[in-house]
Parts: C-alpha cells; sequence; structure tokens
C-alpha cells in the first residue's frame, strides 16, 4: 500500500465512522494491522484518531476485549507525539485500560471452570479392526472437512468483534459477512468437538437400482416396521439367504439398493484377513462392511465392528447423525448408551476372558443408521465424510435439574 492509499482509505474509514456505518470497525482493525502501518505516512494525530475510533467501536462484549484493549495500549502510545498531549486525556486512556482490563480478567475467570476434586477423567476403550483409521486418520480427515466447510474468512473473523448497534440492510458488503456458514457458535463446537465416524470409500443409498458404485450392492426391502434383505438373481428378486424368488418388482418403492466404492483414503492399508484371494486390495474392506449391511425398518444399518467401553455408572454415550447428513439427502438416527445390552448373536457380546482393564464396564457396539430423506431418491456420501457422531455424555443418575434456589 502507498502513502496516497493509505491517505485515501483513512479518509474513506473516517467518513464511515462520522455516517456510523456498520462496515467501519472491521475495515478500520484490518487497516490498522497492515504490515508496516506507521509506516504508510499518516500523522500521529491521525493514528491516534483511528486506533480510539475503532476502539470505541468494538461490540459490548469481553470476549473481544483483547483487541479493544490492543487499540487503547497502541493509542496511549502515540499519545505523546501528538498535538492532544493533555493530562486529563492521559487519565481518561489509563482509566480506559484499566476498565478493560478488569472486564476482560473477569470474563476469563469466569471461562475458566474448575474441575471438580471428586472428578477424575474417563477413559473409553475401543475395539477396532482398523484403529489407525478411525482414531487417528479419520478424526484429522474430519476436522479438515469441517474446516474447508466452515472456515471463517481472516475479514470475517475480524468482523466478528464490531457488533454494532446501527445496521442497515447490506447483504452484498463482504467487509460485514461474520456470520458462520453452518450455525451459531454452539452448532459449530458439535462438529469440531465430537468423535467423528467416518469410512474410508463412498457410500451410496438409493431407492432405484440405477447406476450402483462400482465395489458391490446390497438390496433390501425397507419399510416401516419390517425389512427383509434381497439378492437378484436370474432376472427376479430372491431372498438373500433362502434364494426363494420373490414377487417384487425392481420399481417398488420400499425397496434399497446399497452400493460402495473401492477404497480411495490414500492413506488406508488394512485389509481384512479374511479376503477371498481374487478379491483387489482395495475392494476387500468395502465389501467386508457390506456383507454385514442390515437393514431395520426404513433405515440402513452399517456395522464397522466398533466396540467401545465406558463406564455406565458415570458416563453415558450419545449417537446420532453427523450435523451435516441432511446436506447429502440423508438422515441418521440417535441413540444412548447407558449400559450394556444385548439384541445380537451372543458370540459376538459374550467374552471367552476377562482382562482386568474390563473390569466395571458396559459395553456395546456403534453402528452406523441411515435413512433417506422423504423425496429424496438417491444419495451419496463421499469418503472421509463425517457420517455419525459420539458424544460422551454424564450418566443421567449423576446429575439432577432443579430450580435456582433463592438466596439465603
Amino acid at each position: 500500500m502507498t502513502q496516497d492509499d493509505a491517505r485515501a482509505q483513512y479518509n474513506y474509514l473516517m467518513t464511515l465512522c462520522i455516517r456510523r456505518e456498520e462496515a467501519f470497525g472491521p475495515l478500520a482493525l484490518a487497516f490498522l494491522r497492515e504490515p508496516g502501518f506507521d509506516r504508510l505516512g499518516l500523522t500521529a494525530e491521525e493514528q491516534f484518531n483511528l486506533y480510539m475510533a475503532t476502539a470505541d467501536a468494538f461490540a459490548a462484549e469481553p470476549k473481544r476485549y483483547a483487541a479493544k484493549l490492543e487499540c487503547l495500549q497502541k493509542a496511549i502510545e502515540i499519545l505523546p507525539r501528538t498535538t492532544f498531549q493533555d493530562p486529563e486525556l492521559t487519565r481518561h486512556l489509563h482509566q480506559a485500560i484499566q476498565k478493560t482490563e478488569a472486564e476482560l480478567e473477569i470474563y476469563t475467570q469466569a471461562m475458566k471452570v474448575a474441575r471438580p476434586p471428586s472428578l477424575g477423567g474417563q477413559r473409553l476403550f475401543v475395539e477396532t479392526e482398523v484403529p489407525e483409521y478411525f482414531l487417528d486418520l479419520a478424526q484429522k480427515r474430519a476436522g479438515s472437512y469441517y474446516q474447508n466447510k466452515y472456515r471463517v474468512s481472516a475479514e470475517a473473523k475480524t468482523a466478528q468483534h464490531f457488533g454494532g448497534t446501527h445496521r442497515r440492510f447490506d447483504p452484498d458488503n463482504p467487509a460485514i459477512q461474520h456470520e458462520y456458514p453452518g450455525a451459531c457458535a454452539p452448532f459449530m463446537a458439535a462438529r469440531a468437538h465430537g468423535f467423528h465416524l467416518l469410512l474410508p470409500f463412498d457410500l451410496k443409498i438409493s431407492r432405484k437400482p440405477d447406476d450402483p458404485l462400482d465395489g458391490g450392492v446390497r438390496i433390501f426391502y425397507a419399510k416401516l416396521g419390517y425389512s427383509y434383505p434381497l439378492r437378484y438373481d436370474m432376472g427376479k428378486l430372491c431372498g438373500y439367504h433362502d434364494g426363494r424368488m420373490l414377487d417384487v418388482a425392481l420399481d417398488d418403492p420400499h425397496l434399497l439398493f446399497v452400493s460402495v466404492s473401492a477404497i480411495k483414503e490414500p492413506e488406508f492399508r488394512f485389509i481384512p484377513q479374511d479376503r477371498e484371494p481374487d478379491i483387489p486390495d482395495d475392494l476387500a474392506y468395502p465389501l467386508a462392511l457390506l456383507k454385514t449391511v442390515g437393514s431395520l425398518g426404513p433405515f440402513i444399518q452399517v456395522s464397522c465392528k466398533f466396540k467401545i467401553w465406558f463406564d455406565a455408572s458415570m458416563v453415558s454415550l450419545l449417537i446420532q447423525g453427523a450435523p451435516d447428513l441432511a446436506d447429502y439427502g440423508l438422515s441418521g438416527a440417535t441413540g444412548l448408551m447407558t449400559r450394556t445390552y444385548a439384541s445380537d448373536r451372543v458370540e459376538a457380546y459374550a467374552e471367552s476372558s476377562r482382562q482386568p482393564w474390563q473390569e466395571g464396564l458396559s459395553y456395546n457396539f456403534i453402528n452406523l443408521h441411515l435413512g433417506l430423506l422423504p423425496g429424496i431418491e438417491s444419495a451419496t456420501i463421499p469418503f472421509n465424510t463425517p457420517i455419525f457422531t459420539l458424544y460422551p455424555v454424564l450418566n443421567r443418575q449423576t446429575y439432577t435439574m432443579q430450580e435456582r434456589p433463592e438466596a439465603l
């Protein structure tokens, strides 16, 4: 930026300030943080004016006070070089800095929640065929997914500091566009702080047999209250297990076709030990999971053989479809694991031996339950897309909800 550019920008910003435009704050702070700002040719008085005007423009929210404090401190550094030097103004600035520091400290302390000494850290143990993917690589990929989809630009982060009491309808002004693309902060935290279950291959669920993914297909007759696995043989649909021919047309509205692609995650290395010799390496794991796919009414159940152990006396596990599933035309079931319960074959849950670390812990399998949204004929989840999210929560018996007590 040249000196002429800096002068023009300063005049423009002060015009916005006089008009109390919402865009003044973010544009001014970005200008103040321009590399070499103090060497752009502005006088000390102009720099002081800009710092003070920007400090006044910050939203009255303590979380913004760190940036506000930065502007006030810069202003008091510049003040001795200006013609505004005055003991009363200096005293006023020192008091403003003290007040801002005190309020920022109160806010910081209020946001620090000390852990009660009786509450120890909870440890959850996972049994999975592919720990290097689900526990490490998948979490990194989920973080990258949400960062790429919902990242707020540097300009938008600057604009978040300035709420403004005088707002105008100005949807095309990028200087004031600071809202999250997804939702407000708590909903973004649900995306950023959960444990996510992903797949290293594409997964498609469709009501029609058209254009399946090339890795393999399963067929289910699925409606509310009833489901049954099917296969296609000699031009007819038949039972998956008994092979009995069925009088079900391929355009029946209750059919669901589930297909998978080959492995697309380049760092995925796992190959199931029971892989058949004629199956390529990049199809071995997708086909192994496809064989275990089941149905529960209108939902498709994908089993990743992901078993988790936890202390049910302290922790429950909330599992639900990832927040962005609807973007792909799918809904995900929600469940709360409170203890061990068995609805599968005994062999899947029974332990031949008990390890010391298992004492006092409950366990269960986390499966992905997916259903097409109403009016959606086909949905594909790309590889490394968060599908289900796991949130450890307090067990219901460890807390109570009650009305705020009156002051004694």
